[in-house]
């Protein structure tokens, strides 16, 4: 796990080589994910004639989490022993999509589930990454196989699912079944965690509309997924799943682990040279365009501003970027660093390599901010692990943020663009002022986590589902 861990970088690129105490680290669970580039690209193949279906009133089932009970005694995935699943992912990476189907991976060996691994994408060169979560997945009793060739049509068939991770991820059904195609279909389940227009394409999707069912971690995602195939595409959504998703046994551990967060917080706060005092406003994600990493330096810079003119009495405020990538030196970077500069706020901004271990940022800041643009977040499950820590959430109002933030009680949602840059630097600004309201919001938010986004109301989320596509499965293939 420490080939993954963050090298923290301040703007003037210092890094820091200290070791985490063993047993935090050992807390820290696999699970906890990020949202990193889910960018997998193929070659298109065949399609289909879908002029007969007409009806596009799909129904979209809702297992969220206002709509089911969960109990801790009993795990709801047992009845899943015994079977075999087949997990079917586009690439193997730091990214959100394949770290939660390998979440859910671990959540079915748990109860005795055989488990088939497929990764459709590898890099040609060996990849450390790949080949560590890999030995992951394998120290896990997780069977990972290569994408082609006879062992993986015969384990298509003779699985009890299919689980196939991402749009993209459909572009591997023709590839490597391609006669067998129709006889694989009625016991697949399409978990989609995209909310970008460029992976409405045919083919990718073809044949979503044949499918067990669709998973999708929001209701904006679900519609947006629902309304955009019919509009764009002329074909109609399978049974769609609504499933919020839940923390991680792992994580939680960490969160309500007092000397833990306490040592992690001063571990981290000191890496990053700032005082146990100042106030530290993080956005956690990949670095791109499409998170709004450049509008909240701009609100920050704003809000920065703000405070000297009124000679407002606030902590030293910190904006950290978690979720750099060094290595790739991208366009975008350059431009987040140019603008720091060029404002003068290399003191006031630190950014942090993209890491797998989120726990130790989250223990050490103050604000969590989800600043993910256009359309927003599909779920965004840094959002419920930055409210089991008890931090306030400053989220744009678009996608699944607004399905987990309850506005002015967990945190207060800004529009998305520009426009939301300047009501962004007022909620960093009422926030800096109020210790009182960052503590009541931080509370709040990590009691919504206890009641309806922990580990096992996933699991009930996801069995309900599960119970479902495998009465189909039974159906469709007989």
């Amino acid at each position: 796990m420490n080939k993954f861990m963050a090298k923290h970088l301040t703007t003037s690129s210092i890094s820091v080589q200290k070791r985490w105490p063993l047993l935090i680290l050992l807390c820290i669970a696999l699970s906890t994910a990020i949202a990193f580039f889910i960018g997998a690209s193929f070659n298109s193949c065949n399609s289909r004639d879908y002029s007969d279906n007409n009806n596009f009133n799909t129904p979209i089932h809702s297992f969220n989490s206002e709509g089911t009970a969960a109990t801790k005694e009993e795990n709801p995935l047992s009845f899943m022993k015994s079977k075999l699943v087949l997990m079917v992912s586009h690439e193997l990476s730091l990214s959100g999509g394949p770290l939660l189907l390998m979440e859910l991976a671990f959540l079915l060996r748990a109860v005795s589930t055989r488990v088939v691994w497929i990764t459709n994408q590898k890099p040609i060169e060996p990849d450390e990454v790949v080949y560590s979560l890999e030995q992951k997945m394998m120290d896990k009793g997780v069977e990972v196989m290569p994408a082609k060739g006879q062992e993986a049509v015969d384990i298509a068939l003779k699985a009890d699912l299919v689980i196939l991770n991402t749009a993209v991820a459909g572009k591997w059904l023709d590839a490597v079944l391609q006669d067998n195609v129709a006889r694989v279909l009625p016991k697949v389940l399409w978990w989609i965690h995209e909310m970008r227009g460029h992976y409405f394409k045919l083919e990718y999707v073809k044949h979503l509309p044949f499918v067990a069912g669709a998973m999708i971690d929001s209701h904006t995602t679900a519609e947006y997924w629902k309304n955009r195939t019919r509009e764009r595409l002329g074909i109609k959504m399978p049974d769609t799943y609504v499933v919020h998703l839940g923390n991680s046994k792992d994580l939680m551990e960490v969160a309500e682990d007092r000397v833990a967060r306490r040592v992690l917080r001063d571990h981290i706060r000191e890496s990053l040279g700032v005082r146990k005092d100042d106030l530290l406003f993080a956005i956690i994600n990949s670095v791109s365009r499409g998170k709004g990493q450049d509008l909240f330096l701009k609100a920050f810079y704003e809000a920065v501003q703000l405070s000297q003119e009124k000679k407002l009495k606030v902590p030293p405020m910190h904006a950290v970027i978690v979720g750099s990538d060094m290595g790739a030196q991208t366009k975008f970077e350059t431009e987040l660093r140019k603008f720091v500069s060029d404002k003068k706020i290399q003191e006031s901004v630190r950014f942090v390599n993209k890491t797998l271990n989120v726990a130790p940022y989250l223990a050490s800041i103050d604000v969590l901010v989800q600043n993910s643009q256009a359309r927003g977040e599909c779920f965004g499950r840094i959002t419920i692990e930055a409210m089991a820590f008890q931090l306030p959430v400053l989220g744009t109002a678009a996608g699944g943020t607004m399905e987990i933030v309850v506005n002015g009680t967990t945190g207060w949602l800004h529009p998305a663009g520009k426009e939301g840059v300047t009501p962004l630097a007022g909620n960093i600004i009422r926030l800096a002022t109020d210790m009182e309201t960052r503590r009541t919001m931080g509370m709040k938010g990590y009691n919504r986590v206890k009641e309806i986004f922990l580990e096992h109301h996933m699991s009930h989320r996801i069995s309900l589902v599960l119970k479902e596509v495998l009465q189909k499965a039974k159906k469709g293939t007989h």
